[in-house]
């Protein structure tokens, strides 16, 4: 379930983006984070205004661990 306390609309507003060096390639399914933020914002590197889901922390640090250990 998708909370607005979680996302924002317009992505353009926040500074900082960057995308991964392990997003090579074409094959277009990159995300981007925006560096110094409490919060951390996520985006599709294609949307570059479209909208944003915002992790806690934590949230991030699980989410990125949960990748790396192929459990999404």
């Amino acid at each position: 379930m998708v909370n607005s306390e979680h996302t924002l609309s317009d992505s353009s507003a926040l500074t900082g983006w960057y995308k991964s060096s392990y997003s090579g390639g074409n094959q277009g399914e990159c995300l981007e984070v925006a560096r110094g933020h409490v919060r951390v914002p996520v985006r599709d590197s294609k949307a570059v205004s479209g909208p944003v889901v915002v992790f806690s922390g934590r949230g991030w640090s699980e989410f990125v661990g949960a990748v790396k250990v192929g459990s999404l």
